[in-house]
């Protein structure tokens, strides 16, 4: 049991993609894939995380629940990393779980001028060994994953699942995007809610992928492939509560269906705004805030000499935007390069629709939407491309609905 206090404190980040510093020299090869990373920030990561480990020192959660992709391409130095980092840490325990990134990434490399080299791998006795004080918590551990699950307090059970696909040894293939639990890890799922359920503790359930599709246009590869077996248990232990990542957008669904599953989706931590959940447990209910983490505070004197760090959501939101309107903008004027302020606009338009929704501020009056809808930009945009037609419509939510908090009841 992590804490005998019925209100405590625990926070959640996700998709922290840590590549270690040590893993390159900063030249051509790695600002190549800094470009192509889809808005991901791949030079600050161990500086971000150390101040948040920091704040952590100074705040004492009873936990800080990583749920996956701890390094960006699996490489075995970058987890060592991630795991001494937040080393210093007495009064809060660090329980992490792997994503898709992590385990036999066959895209782990070391980057070197122009070249990369091929770096070593986690295995899951790598993993296990890695971040040895986060099983050390165990309550149970399943054999044939690297899920466990940890008591919290006397209320409260954690369970960690494994979602993620990989094989057996290292490997030069990409990484699987899809997940599942997978029939043995679900009856060790199961045999967790049912103690849970006979020692009258409310089981809380964390995973690298998704519960429920929280977007209806791009949800392929993101849902857990045997999602429906999953709910049936969720639904048989009323389990009342899921964390996941994996999507990097910050995203809050309620109970579907059958399901009594409230899943909040916590955004990347290595991109939008620094996203991360504080989730207060109390006797008869849950709070969950998202929060933007503000690292200024937490710099050394040397790294508040650097301009990019003391503005670093600055650099972060135009890392973003910039990413996915430069996308847009390469596409539309290989076709429609007569009005470059047009294209522009599109550009613009697309990167501020997906960074709304990455980052949870999505809801606007139903008279704002309408405008965009209207727009010259939108209409041209949606005709070049009608495949993102649902997609955009996605983005925005009109509802009272937030994606920032959430309260769940007992």
């Amino acid at each position: 049991m992590i804490t005998k206090e019925l209100n405590t404190e625990f926070w959640v980040i996700s998709d922290t993609h840590l590549i270690a510093d040590s893993l390159h020299d900063e030249g051509q090869a790695f600002s190549r894939m800094q470009k192509t990373s889809q808005g991901k920030d791949l030079y600050y990561q161990e500086i971000a995380l150390s101040a948040f480990m920091r704040m952590a020192q100074r705040k004492k959660p009873a936990a800080i629940i990583v749920t996956g992709d701890v390094t960006f391409h699996g490489a075995r130095v970058s987890a060592e990393k991630f795991a001494q980092i937040f080393k210093p840490l007495k009064e809060t325990k660090v329980l992490v779980l792997p994503g898709n990134h992590d385990i036999f990434d066959g895209w782990a490399r070391e980057f070197r001028g122009k070249k990369q080299f091929y770096a070593g791998e986690i295995s899951p006795m790598f993993w296990r060994s890695i971040f040895d004080k986060s099983y050390r918590e165990a309550l149970d551990e399943d054999d044939n994953s690297l899920a466990y699950s940890v008591q919290l307090n006397p209320q409260y059970l954690l369970v960690l699942a494994d979602s993620n696909i990989y094989g057996k040894e290292e490997t030069t293939e990409a990484p699987h995007t899809h997940g599942e639990i997978g029939k043995v890890q679900l009856k060790w799922i199961e045999k967790q809610f049912r103690y849970a359920q006979e020692h009258q503790l409310r089981p809380v359930l964390f995973m690298h992928h998704n519960l429920y599709a929280h977007n209806p246009a791009v949800n392929k590869g993101y849902v857990v492939d045997d999602a429906v077996e999953l709910r049936r248990l969720c639904a048989r232990y009323n389990v009342k509560l899921a964390f996941s990542g994996h999507i990097h957008a910050q995203n809050i669904m309620g109970p579907q269906d059958m399901t009594p599953t409230t899943e909040i989706v916590t955004s990347s931590f290595c991109s939008n705004d620094q996203g991360y959940g504080v989730v207060r447990v109390h006797s008869r209910h849950i709070t969950y805030v998202r929060r933007n983490f503000d690292m200024t505070r937490y710099l050394t004197d040397e790294e508040k000499e650097n301009y990019t760090l003391v503005h670093y959501h600055k650099y972060l939101k135009d890392l973003q935007l910039g990413s996915i309107s430069a996308d847009m903008m390469q596409s539309e004027l290989n076709q429609y390069h007569e009005d470059i302020e047009l294209v522009r606009a599109m550009g613009n338009l697309f990167g501020w629709m997906n960074y709304h929704f990455f980052n949870g501020h999505n809801h606007i009056k139903a008279s704002e939407l309408n405008k965009i809808h209207a727009s010259k930009e939108y209409q041209v945009l949606i005709k070049h491309h009608p495949e993102y037609r649902l997609y955009l419509k996605t983005l925005y939510d009109t509802s009272d609905h937030s994606n920032l908090q959430v309260k769940i009841r007992y």
